[in-house]
């Protein structure tokens, strides 16, 4: 018996996920927005999401959210950070129990600086809980390029029973049982590609690019274990494969954020030119909270923060890197 899937959340990751899954499994997509869900069930496209990308034909959407999740046997969570918690808290009215959980979500929520899966383990208790994450761009993945992903969960069991359902072709799925370390690379490395995008936006070249991006996970993985993630996750997909294809690739929602803050931009203005969300300015705050807990030192997640809250400019940091003491590499003060 094939498992039947409930995806919730029509933006361009989600919608992804969503088509990926469909060559395996019966699937439905849910989006609160009607426009979207009518493109979706009437033209095959994504027309606000992935403009120009044809969808498999076995895709349906619904804004009808009881639909999708009552009848699912494994409910895929693809809405931003900001409004995970209140979409969990409508899915809990229709849930049945023991479905396990799978967040595509790469942030924290900004009240409580919680990761996605503690969010459902604190919303939906009970339910197993896990991450589908890795260097993964929406678009690359619909016209059909190779891309390989991770799927963690704590339990092996549980995870290797539902690897199947992920992969897919040329979208190789891996299993890892370290779901703390896989979730937070993924939340972590966007605010590295902030700080990497600035460099580029003010004509840093591919040696600055280089140094910002090694320090940056020397930061990733020193939060990251301190936390409770293990130290090889961070050099895995995960980890440093999530981290090049965000600091680089020209899809990047969070790089393109920084390369227009170098540019001079104020971050209002480039956050309301967009209409996805770069989850690197929302978990900040949260970031730099977690790292004065485990009194870590993460100067490069600092200056992409004072940024980001107006208060330093890009030119300003990169002065600021250029001048700052510099220590033994693998011992950090």
């Amino acid at each position: 018996m094939r498992l039947k899937v409930g995806l919730l959340g029509g933006g361009s990751w989600g919608t992804t996920v969503a088509s990926v899954v469909s060559r395996n499994a019966p699937i439905t997509l849910w989006a609160r927005d009607v426009e979207t869900v009518a493109s979706i069930n009437t033209d095959g496209e994504n027309r606000k999401y992935l403009p120009g990308i044809k969808l498999p034909a076995a895709l349906r959407a619904t804004n009808d959210m009881a639909e999708v999740v009552a009848g699912a046997d494994v409910l895929v969570m693809g809405v931003p950070s900001h409004s995970f918690r209140g979409v969990l808290e409508e899915a809990r009215n229709h849930l049945r129990p023991w479905v396990p959980v799978i967040s595509l979500t790469k942030g924290l929520e900004l009240a409580s600086g919680k990761r996605m899966t503690e969010l459902i383990e604190e919303v939906l208790p009970g339910h197993p809980v896990g991450v589908l994450t890795g260097p993964n761009l929406a678009r690359e993945i619909m016209t059909g390029q190779a891309a390989a992903s991770v799927l963690s969960m704590e339990d092996e069991i549980v995870v290797r029973a539902l690897q199947p359902v992920f992969h897919s072709g040329l979208f190789r799925v891996y299993t890892n049982t370290d779901l703390l370390g896989c979730e937070l690379g993924g939340v972590l490395k966007n605010i590295i590609a902030i700080a990497v995008g600035m460099g580029d936006g003010l004509g840093a070249g591919d040696n600055t690019r280089a140094g910002l991006m090694t320090r940056g996970l020397a930061e990733i993985t020193r939060l990251g274990v301190a936390m409770g993630g293990r130290p090889e996750t961070f050099a895995g997909l995960t980890g440093m494969g999530d981290l090049i294809a965000t600091c680089t690739s020209p899809l990047s929602r969070n790089r393109h954020v920084g390369v227009e803050l170098g540019k001079g931009r104020h971050i209002d203005e480039i956050i309301a030119g967009m209409n996805m969300v770069a989850e690197g300015v929302k978990s900040a705050p949260t970031v730099m909270a977690l790292a004065d807990r485990y009194g870590l030192a993460m100067p490069i997640a600092r200056d992409v923060f004072d940024v980001t809250q107006g208060k330093r400019d890009a030119q300003d940091v990169f002065r600021g890197l250029l001048r700052s003491s510099v220590g033994d590499e693998a011992h950090p003060g």
